[in-house]
């Protein structure tokens, strides 16, 4: 068996395809050093085709996968099994999200044999080295690593300290592209005709209890330089014509500095843009600053608003200074400076009682109806709540002695129950009942119906004045229950709810 790579990123939804950021990371970090390959199972009719043609020439030994929860579990888990049984001398090893939050069942599985915990631009090549033979550093030594020694125990390695962004290795666009052509990656979406995904930071510098990045970055932030990001986009810009960026980041708007100088730097090029923030934190920016960001192209934020009740906020430790008066004068200023913001909410937090959980829900309900009031523009991204396992908080204290557990077994992951709750829309929680989750899923439809996304934009004209016909009494009264004629209206036009699939792109 030889000694070449496979980067493997399962298939993750069924829609248009972003750039796979997190794969071309990974080969960054070994370019030059070892020979890979990438597959994106989202380009490939039959991915386990391409990767088996790959290990028969024997000259495949390393089966590399990024694993998000949800979808990708669906190729990830039956892939590396099948790659174990077949070729037993072949090493898996996963990173992303799930791996890191989700390891003991991966390192139980027998099939994963390492897991890269977080950024593995160190980690990876340090980790090949030893497996090569090419470096005599303990395994123990090599951070952000998750693997079992000798006694069959589970070993998870000391964190590292982010890294400076701009000191890493350049994207091996050029070479990515000999396998998948980057200009199959540009889609059409609400904001541009040609959208890029790019990723300019990592980590978030908070540590919400309900968060999955929290447990992998532990509070800490790192970002590409302004000018860094710019020559990026400029150079998608010149070679591919793009007109709308994409940040996949965790926290885009952390730093307002960069943020100045990156929207003062792409003011001129036409590019509409996209990121993820924190309302307290883009809150402290002026009315000054945050026009400008819209004469640069910043058409919409993503905004964790997670809920308008002050008592659950603190319960689920999203920590800084947002309260529900502060998301309400928030999307105001957003109205008035013509950026859209899109809200997520989650809801059904354990409570002490079974009352108290409704109470809560409902509470949020009414809080929604209020953001519309004052700007109905404001997008509306609703999540059932899905823990994660950020052990030691109180929360994941609290769910633990509501009697949730996540499965032992890898392969559970799979079962359709899971998969929706990895997607937040069944969260197999016991203290959320089905009347509950109904309530909920039913004024999502009806939200959906009177004030559907901008992000969907077909969308429009007559569409879009008969589905706020049919809901309109319903919104306006709040007659939730069964609202199937919007479910079938939006059934007919496959209507594109973000939260599920990201932004309708064609």
């Amino acid at each position: 068996m030889g000694n070449k790579i496979i980067i493997f990123n399962p298939r993750s939804a069924n829609a248009k395809h972003r750039l796979p950021n997190t794969i071309i990371q990974v080969g960054a970090a070994i370019h030059g050093k070892y020979e890979y390959v990438f597959v994106d199972g989202n380009m490939e009719t039959d991915p386990w085709e391409k990767i088996s043609n790959y290990f028969a020439t024997g000259e495949y030994k390393y089966f590399c996968l990024t694993v998000m929860p949800g979808p990708q579990l669906k190729q990830a888990i039956p892939f590396a099994r099948k790659i174990k049984e077949l070729y037993p001398e072949a090493i898996n090893i996963w990173g992303g999200y799930f791996a890191s939050n989700q390891y003991k069942p991966c390192m139980n599985s027998g099939y994963v044999d390492y897991i890269i915990n977080g950024p593995g631009d160190n980690t990876f090549p340090q980790l090949l080295d030893v497996l090569e033979g090419k470096s005599d550093e303990k395994l123990m030594l090599i951070r952000n690593l998750i693997f079992k020694n000798e006694e069959g125990k589970i070993v998870q390695t000391v964190k590292e300290a982010l890294l400076d962004q701009d000191s890493l290795p350049q994207y091996p666009y050029e070479y990515f592209n000999t396998f998948y052509p980057l200009e199959n990656y540009l889609a059409k979406t609400f904001m541009g005709r040609r959208t890029f995904a790019y990723h300019s930071s990592m980590g978030c510098p908070f540590s919400c209890s309900f968060c999955a990045v929290v447990p992998i970055y532990n509070a800490k932030w790192k970002a590409k330089a302004a000018p860094t990001v710019y020559k990026d986009i400029e150079y998608f810009k010149k070679e591919y014509n793009i007109d709308a960026v994409e940040f996949h980041d965790n926290n885009f708007f952390t730093s307002k500095k960069r943020v100045m100088e990156f929207s003062k730097l792409v003011i001129d090029d036409n590019i509409e843009w996209w990121g993820e923030g924190r309302i307290d934190t883009i809150n402290k920016y002026s009315d000054e600053e945050l026009h400008l960001m819209r004469k640069a192209g910043c058409r919409m934020m993503f905004l964790g608003a997670e809920t308008g009740n002050d008592e659950v906020l603190k319960q689920m430790n999203k920590g800084g200074t947002q309260s529900g008066q502060m998301i309400k004068d928030f999307v105001k200023r957003m109205k008035n400076v013509d950026i859209i913001p899109e809200l997520s909410f989650v809801l059904g937090l354990p409570g002490p009682n079974e009352k108290k959980v409704y109470e809560q829900i409902l509470w949020d309900i009414n809080f929604i109806r209020e953001i519309k009031a004052i700007n109905e523009d404001a997008e509306i991204i609703i999540y059932l709540y899905s823990p994660v396992p950020t052990e030691g908080s109180e929360l994941y204290q609290q769910i633990v002695n509501a009697g949730f557990s996540f499965p032992e077994k890898l392969e559970e992951w799979i079962e359709p129950s899971w998969e929706k709750f990895d997607l937040r829309r069944n969260p197999l929680t016991p203290w959320l009942k089905p009347y509950m989750i109904d309530t909920i899923q039913n004024f999502e439809t009806v939200l959906n119906g009177y004030y559907p996304t901008a992000s969907d934009f077909r969308i429009k004209g007559y569409k879009k004045w008969l589905l706020k016909l049919v809901s309109g009494y319903r919104f306006k009264y709040g007659w939730y229950k069964f609202p199937y004629e919007i479910k079938v209206l939006h059934k007919i036009w496959k209507y594109r709810q973000p939260e599920i699939e990201g932004f309708y792109s064609e």
